[in-house]
């Protein structure tokens, strides 16, 4: 069994197919590193965050999306995967602040349950080549890289669920 948190997280198989990780992604809000499956409550994740890329070149252009697949409840996604903000043409070894942000950050503010975050960094063919959706619910990520060609280099993840809720998302090897 793996040990992968993507995978005991079941985003390696709700949101993505299994990548080969290639650079990688360091997500801030507010200043501080968040490690992959913490969990972060709305009041923390109210201004997006700072998105830095370990590696490529500036020849390389990268496009970040943050999907939630629990919307708008983990037990009823029906509007999974909703697009909470996307960023294109982002030149390697930079942060997400250089590139184009084509779908403005939504807060994530879950009302039912705990949601899971994805960020997921795609590398594109090339500059100008990745477009925005016309619609935030229902984005599939796996659709979204076949249709411009995109190939996952990095993804992580955070839990959100709201102010006052209780407990976290537990994962067991027979769920």
């Amino acid at each position: 069994m793996s040990s992968d948190p993507l995978v005991l997280s079941r985003i390696i198989s709700d949101v993505l197919d299994p990548f080969r990780l290639s650079i990688s992604i360091r997500v801030l809000y507010n200043n501080r590193f968040t490690v992959t499956g913490s969990e972060l409550r709305p009041s923390a994740v109210v201004n997006r965050p700072k998105i830095e890329i370990g590696g490529g070149d500036l020849t390389d252009f990268y496009t970040l999306v943050l999907v939630d697949p629990d919307a708008p409840s983990p037990t009823n996604p029906n509007l999974r995967e909703y697009l909470h903000w996307m960023v294109t043409d982002i030149p390697g070894s930079t942060d997400a602040s250089f590139g184009q942000e084509v779908i403005f950050y939504e807060r994530p503010e879950p009302r039912v349950g705990i949601h899971r975050m994805v960020f997921v960094l795609y590398r594109q063919l090339g500059r100008a080549t990745v477009f925005p959706p016309d619609m935030r619910h229902n984005f599939n990520c796996r659709s979204f890289a076949r249709q411009y060609h995109l190939e996952i280099m990095a993804a992580t993840y955070f839990n959100c669920q709201r102010e006052s809720g209780s407990g976290g998302r537990r994962f067991r090897p027979d769920n």
